[in-house]
């Protein structure tokens, strides 16, 4: 899955949540993923942006994450996800992961 496929289903995704109130940047490899929950809608883009929240990992965790295939906990205890900023964000992020 390109990185442009994944921005288009989180997107699509997205349209369908409440706006999580903040915002979050996801550094997946060489991409950046941002979210911006601080409006009426969550709107999802490629910039890189500072946010209250940054999730790295790559993009095949990633999309193990989004598949259900990888626990999100496991992989933050074994350092396959590192979270910097406000991690009450980020447990916020399971509706638009699954």
């Amino acid at each position: 899955m390109s990185v442009q496929e994944l921005v288009s289903k989180l997107s699509e995704q997205a349209g369908n949540l409440s706006p999580i109130g903040s915002t979050v940047k996801f550094k997946l490899d060489d991409h950046t993923i941002f979210v911006d929950g601080t409006g009426d809608k969550n709107v999802i883009s490629m910039d890189d942006k500072e946010a209250d929240c940054m999730i790295s990992t790559t993009m095949d965790t990633f999309i193990g994450l989004k598949n259900g295939d990888i626990n999100p906990m496991m992989a933050m205890m074994t350092g396959k996800i590192k979270i910097k900023g406000d991690m009450s964000i980020a447990m916020k992020l399971q509706s638009l992961l699954s």
